[in-house]
Formats: structure tokens, sequence, C-alpha cells
């Protein structure tokens, strides 16, 4: 069995894309550090012929509901913003359009988007991890995309550059 640190060197912009798409780049370093020290303690029981990148988005979604639960309870007022967050684990980082874009789909469609498209995860895969059919799951990826791609080129042909 590999190192855990190589596990993470593999697989930290992956599991920390799928983060950001799901709760928010403010929210998604936290998603990220939980669902590797969640990973770091099960991993030893980790069968060898697992699937670790499947098993790792898997956490992060956990930890990313856990998350959005948390947030609904209760807010928390700040005097000042916080910094701005990373840009690691972006495919664009210059293209906040983009992210602005996969935070407004509905909640199916973003996570559809980003188990599959950004994960790389089968539909199959992501219907076990949001519920419902494979069909279904690929249905929603579809239509995020298309929403993305009409939002996107309605951003990019007013002149905005990402």
């Amino acid at each position: 069995m590999k190192p855990f640190e190589q596990v993470v060197t593999e697989h930290a912009d992956t599991v920390l894309r799928v983060c950001r798409a799901v709760v928010g780049v403010h929210d998604a370093d936290d998603a990220w550090s939980e669902t590797f020290l969640a990973a770091m303690r099960a991993y030893p029981e980790l069968p060898e012929d697992a699937n670790v990148e499947a098993w790792l988005v898997t956490i992060a979604h956990r930890k990313a509901v856990d998350i959005t639960r948390a947030r609904a309870r209760h807010a928390i007022p700040v005097d000042e913003l916080p910094d701005r967050p990373s840009t690691s684990g972006l495919p664009d980082a210059a293209d906040p359009d983009l992210w602005d874009a996969v935070k407004a789909l509905p909640s199916k469609q973003r996570q559809a988007v980003a188990y599959h498209h950004f994960a790389g995860l089968p539909y199959r895969d992501v219907a076990s991890l949001v519920g419902g059919t494979p069909d279904a799951v690929r249905r929603a990826a579809s239509d995020g995309i298309k929403a993305l791609r009409t939002t996107l080129a309605g951003t990019h042909a007013k002149g905005v550059t990402p």
C-alpha cells in the first residue's frame, strides 16, 4: 500500500475541486482538511484493490454535507471579511465566472458536475453518492454543463474576460 502522504499528493487537487464545487470556495479548505483527516484514520483498513480516488471523493461528499448542515444551523457574523481563498485546485484560477456559475447551479446538477466532471467518477458511483439512478445523474450533469455553457457564453459575449 502506498504511503498516505503519496495519496494526498496524488489526489489533493481533485478533492479540493470537488469540495469547492459542492460547498463553495470559502468552506472548501475546511472540507478538504476534514476529508484527509478522516481518510488518514481509515486508510490502514482500506482494501488493496480499492479505488482510492472514489473513496476520497465519497469522504469529501460526506464532509461537504456536514459543513452544509452546520452552516444551515447558524450564521457566524464577522467584523472583517476573510482573506481571499487560495486558487490551488482550480482548473483555471483566473476564471471566477466559472466558479460563480457552478455555485449557481441547483444542488443535484452542481454535485453531478463536481463528482463526474471534476473528479472523474463514473455516473453509477455519482448516483450512489447523491442518490438516484445513473441515468438521472447523467441527465443532471448534462443539464449542469449546458447551463454552465449558456451562462459562460453570455458572460464572454458581453466582453467580460475570465
